[in-house]
């Protein structure tokens, strides 16, 4: 039994055993997706939670599992990177819709955060929190840098994108057809200023323009809030 253990402990501890259970946990989590046809059963949602499942129940420390696993993290810059093709490709359009593009980011990004603080302080939150929901409309990596640099708790940031990619996603395809929008440059926008990453996956699979356009907008989503959030917040707080 103990000979057992030592082998299970061994392969456990193998340096490649976390980048094993991150791409499976995926690929079951992506396997889920499609056949369930469930947009709540994101994969990215899914999968953490059996990355997170697999840890505890092995015993694993998150620092030695992220320290792993750095290879898969890697390879989100690159990732990121050839996001720039549907956009160049759809370069022409974007020039065309350069305003509306544009009046839609500054609005729809502002009201987002507004409300979201707003309702947060109506319900009692304190400042951390509010400093951690503040950013949550950004990709995770500026989210969080954001919030950690406004005061709040960049792991609670973490978990309110992810929340927020999730539940953007799933809602949006119904919202369209609730009110009739079936432009692909709408829908685009909307996935990436509300689902950020997980919402641009989505919109690829509805067409590159959609996904070039949710590439847009979470990247400019992404800037403003990066840019003109802290010094929003700096003159509100110490103005």
């Amino acid at each position: 039994m103990s000979a057992a253990y030592g082998t299970m402990r061994v392969l456990i501890d193998h340096p490649l055993s976390a980048i094993l259970l991150t791409l499976l946990a995926f690929q079951l989590a992506l396997l889920l997706y499609r056949r369930s046809g469930w947009l709540l059963l994101q994969p990215v949602m899914v999968a953490t939670a059996l990355v997170a499942g697999m840890l505890w129940t092995a015993e694993i420390e998150y620092v030695n599992y992220r320290e792993s696993a750095s290879p898969i993290t890697f390879l989100l810059g690159p990732v990121t990177v050839a996001l720039a093709v549907p956009l160049y490709r759809n370069l022409g359009r974007i020039r065309q819709l350069f305003w509306p593009i544009v009046v839609t980011i500054a609005v729809g990004g502002s009201l987002t955060v507004i409300l979201t603080l707003l309702i947060a302080h109506l319900m009692g939150a304190e400042l951390p929190v509010l400093m951690s929901l503040a950013p949550k409309s950004a990709t995770m990596p500026i989210a969080m840098l954001v919030a950690e640099q406004a005061g709040g708790i960049a792991s609670l940031t973490a978990v309110l994108v992810m929340l927020t990619g999730v539940i953007g996603t799933a809602m949006s395809p119904r919202l369209f057809r609730l009110v009739g929008i079936d432009n692909p440059v709408a829908r685009g926008l909307s996935y990436g200023i509300n689902g950020h990453a997980i919402g641009t996956a989505r919109a690829l699979e509805e067409g590159e323009e959609c996904g070039a356009f949710a590439a847009l907008g979470m990247s400019l989503m992404g800037l403003l809030i990066a840019m003109l959030l802290p010094i929003v917040l700096g003159a509100s707080l110490f103005g």
